[in-house]
């Protein structure tokens, strides 16, 4: 944008709908930082590489909001650490124990054996895709 962008400064809501007549004019800033990051401290962000979550609605490039200060909660997509490697998954506890669920049918789930060396990195909290 010619104007740097500052045309949308300050959108507060913005209808997918019919317009509103009764929103002729918007003001505000939207801080992202501020809408996203709950836990400053403990908030990181990382870019998607690969498709394991692509039914998810999460493609290549997007970028997560991830928080390491949130307990993960069954059906959480979390950003875990197993056997030396990096991966986002959804979580799930079950009765045969722990279990990561990729985003797309084309993987299977990981069963986290005893023997596994695994943590559970931090909760993906939101999703950033670029559109174009």
């Amino acid at each position: 944008m010619k104007d740097g962008g500052k045309a949308f400064e300050g959108i507060p809501g913005i209808h997918a709908g019919f317009p509103s007549p009764s929103q002729d004019y918007l003001h505000g800033v939207i801080d992202l930082n501020r809408e996203l990051v709950r836990h400053p401290e403990a908030t990181f962000f990382g870019r998607v590489v690969g498709d394991s979550m692509s039914d998810a609605g999460v493609s290549e490039g997007d970028v997560l909001v991830i928080d390491k200060s949130l307990d993960p909660a069954e059906g959480d997509m979390a950003v875990c650490f197993l056997d030396g490697e990096f991966c986002i998954k959804f979580v799930s506890v079950r009765k045969d124990g722990l279990w990561l669920i990729a985003g797309n049918g084309k993987y299977a789930p990981i069963h986290v054996s005893e023997g596994s060396s695994f943590f559970i990195w931090g909760v993906v909290t939101y999703v950033i895709r670029k559109l174009r």
